[in-house]
């Protein structure tokens, strides 16, 4: 089956949202979509769709082949075939006929990912020769790095007479050349996808077990690492990690996510894809998750994985984090029985404040970098309850923080978080209240604790968060009371 219309027509559309001034010039090929015949079809007149690569090396310069029927030199490219699965599938094919380039010696860019950099209309002369008279291509073009030293090339000689790198001030076509040269493209590969790497600190590690469609999902079947790639609104990794965690598994909430390792692994289509992995620990249990995608959640230990069906490069990855970090058995034991109250653990409790403006936003401080707690990191108004009732604690901080007077008649509580923040350290039951009115501005009184507070969109939360802060805000938007966080 060649590709789905619709997909290319959401392509074709996207790429008009990103450059509105080429809609007159692209309508043939809009045409194209509204005829029952198939567009990527080479007998499909007066014009059907194409593809090319555009391989950019370090020294950003464009591979072109030297085309003998046409006598050209373009980049790789040509016709879709119908085991082609996308298009960007198609111009792989193509770059790997054509000039010996696996698709493994290649990877997506971050700033173009898989969306094509360039949609041009060729004329095409006759070939009698072939039974085809003038038409048109409407050559959809890719931009991929090489991942590795430029490999050597295998010309498809039937086709192809010569190769040669160009700079972006020779290539070729007016338009990609006119792309290229407002592009930040370096040539030089960097991660697209991020990865969690998740321990309970006593030897186990969460893996994912993928849901099995070949084909559709990477590592299809297989246990994996949760995570994906990069989209267009994700401002870090990190951002792209906690996007896929919050759409996979919306009540999982890491503590202490810090970059471990790139990695190396192989797309659907055969890309090369360096993958940024954080480690994140977390003590709870998968079976009280909501997984929005995928089998199920479980624990394993390091010995456990040969019987898993599961990536060598996974298995290796687990294995030198565990040589790395010596378990705690104590850290993730089970909970104590009930004995009758012999075992209690005090618990501290701290008070967060939840403000939102007309517009919804929430109110949230940034922490100083020498902060004890979350330096460099955004949190709610908040304090640690000393000998005093929870709301005056709550009007007091508001007061000594950001000079916000609150009438406790105006306050309520939003909801309740239960976190142990590290291991051995004291449980705390973080309450946060929500006030429906206040006097004053945000101010900065404490700058050795905060250096900025800032309204922010609840969709559009930074990536730097207290995770017990995030929690909070989304919960108190689906009208939950309560959450726990490192148990």
């Amino acid at each position: 089956m060649p590709p789905a219309r619709s997909e290319i027509r959401d392509l074709v559309d996207a790429y008009l949202e990103r450059h509105p001034a080429e809609h007159g010039r692209l309508e043939p090929l809009l045409k194209a979509f509204a005829e029952p015949d198939e567009p990527t079809s080479r007998t499909t007149l007066p014009g059907h769709i194409t593809c090319s690569a555009v391989v950019i090396d370090r020294s950003r310069r464009v591979l072109h082949i030297h085309h003998r029927a046409s006598g050209l030199a373009l980049p790789p490219g040509g016709h879709i075939d119908a085991g082609d699965r996308t298009l960007l599938a198609a111009a792989l094919r193509e770059v790997h006929e054509e000039a010996g380039i696996a698709p493994g010696d290649l990877c997506l860019t971050p700033q173009l990912l898989e969306d094509p950099i360039d949609i041009d209309i060729q004329d095409i002369a006759a070939r009698p020769d072939k039974g085809e008279p003038e038409h048109q291509h409407y050559d959809v073009r890719f931009v991929f790095y090489l991942a590795h030293d430029v490999p050597p090339l295998l010309l498809q000689d039937e086709e192809v007479s010569g190769a040669e790198w160009l700079p972006f001030d020779r290539v070729t076509s007016p338009t990609l050349r006119a792309k290229l040269s407002n592009a930040a493209l370096d040539g030089r590969p960097e991660p697209v996808n991020a990865s969690a790497l998740i321990f309970n600190g006593a030897g186990r590690y969460l893996l994912h077990l993928r849901d099995h469609k070949p084909g559709v999902i990477w590592e299809s079947g297989a246990f994996a690492l949760l995570g994906g790639g990069r989209t267009h609104g994700d401002r870090s990794l990190e951002g792209t990690l906690l996007r896929e965690l919050s759409e996979e598994v919306p009540g999982l909430r890491l503590e202490n996510l810090e970059p471990y390792a790139v990695e190396q692994a192989t797309s659907i289509d055969g890309l090369s894809v360096p993958i940024q992995v954080f480690t994140g620990r977390w003590r709870g249990n998968p079976d009280l998750l909501r997984l929005h995608e995928g089998v199920l959640l479980r624990w394993f230990a390091p010995d456990e994985l040969d019987r898993l069906r599961l990536s060598p490069a996974t298995r290796d990855l687990i294995r030198r984090h565990a040589a790395e970090n010596a378990p705690n058995n104590q850290e993730a034991a089970a909970p104590p029985v009930w004995d009758g109250g012999s075992r209690t653990v005090l618990n501290g409790v701290g008070v967060h404040l939840h403000l939102e403006d007309a517009e919804g936003r929430v109110l949230l401080g940034l922490r100083h970098p020498d902060s004890k707690y979350a330096g460099d990191t955004w949190h709610y108004l908040a304090g640690r309850c000393e000998q005093e009732p929870a709301l005056s604690c709550l009007v007091r901080e508001a007061w000594e923080e950001a000079g916000l007077v609150i009438d406790p008649a105006d306050v309520e509580l939003a909801h309740v978080v239960h976190v142990v923040d590290a291991p051995d350290s004291m449980p705390l039951m973080q309450l946060v209240f929500r006030a429906s009115r206040w006097k004053g501005t945000p101010e900065i009184r404490e700058p050795d604790k905060c250096l900025t507070w800032q309204w922010w969109p609840q969709q559009e939360l930074p990536d730097r968060l207290v995770s017990y802060t995030r929690t909070a805000i989304t919960a108190i938007s689906e009208g939950r009371p309560y959450s726990q966080l490192g148990w």
